[in-house]
């Protein structure tokens, strides 16, 4: 997963560099695209209230916090204490990088004489953009960990991609973000939740419990602490003795 983690946050880490340096092409782009955007918003106003309703409700950080907190909750509710304390902690630096971003960037937001929607603090990376990409990049690695596979896994990750890209497109063309703002956000959320994962299994090593005499109790899913066969994998908490 670092292998992932890197590029893109590397280019994460340019959009956001380039941005505040005012490399002019770039600014210019992001002027140009949202313009557009913004035009096309006053044109069709019903796809413009429609896009307000997934910003606000659907893919809303708060609706993200809240479903990673219920996958959460039910790690907890299984004994998977390490997964649930990473995919939690994963999530709050998340949202504290992204806020440390927003006050040392201190980017405008977009500005119109017939806005359309509003929003406040600053603009660089889109706290919409970085929390969805933080938590659908989990939520995949929950399933996964727990055997999905096949269509099941496709819709999955199908769902993951158009949130994680939906969200950005409805903030910029509700006029709240600029597009690099959605760019940088998606990146870094990406590769920020890409790189926890893939310390994780150092992680799961250091929190496995003591071995202690097993009874026949079954477990449920890999990412229970009780599994018998966890390994360091995604979700496990143990791995087995070498033979």
């Amino acid at each position: 997963m670092r292998w992932c983690a890197v590029p893109l946050g590397a280019l994460g880490a340019l959009v956001v560099g380039l941005v505040a340096a005012g490399w002019r092409p770039l600014l210019d782009l992001d002027s140009r695209l949202a313009a557009r955007l913004h035009t096309a918003a006053l044109r069709h106003p019903a796809w413009t209230d429609a896009n307000r309703i997934l910003t606000d409700w659907v893919w809303d950080p708060w609706t993200m916090r809240l479903v990673l907190a219920a996958a959460v909750g039910w790690l907890l509710w299984h004994r998977a204490w390490p997964a649930a304390l990473w995919c939690a902690g994963t999530a709050a630096v998340a949202a504290g990088v992204q806020q440390v971003l927003k006050a040392a960037i201190g980017r405008d937001r977009p500005g119109w004489e017939r806005p359309v929607d509003s929003a406040e603090y600053a603009a660089m990376p889109s706290g919409h953009a970085m929390t969805a990409a933080v938590t659908c990049v989990l939520l995949l690695w929950l399933l996964r960990g727990h055997g999905v596979r096949g269509a099941v896994w496709g819709a999955a990750v199908a769902v993951a991609g158009v949130s994680a890209l939906g969200v950005g497109f409805t903030r910029v063309w509700l006029g709240v973000h600029w597009p690099t703002d959605v760019a940088a956000g998606t990146l870094l959320g990406a590769a920020l939740a890409l790189g926890a994962l893939a310390l994780w299994p150092r992680y799961a090593l250091r929190a496995r419990p003591p071995k202690t005499a097993t009874s026949s109790g079954s477990s449920k899913g890999r990412f229970s602490s009780r599994h018998r066969e966890q390994d360091t994998t995604p979700g496990s908490t143990s791995s087995s003795p070498s033979k």
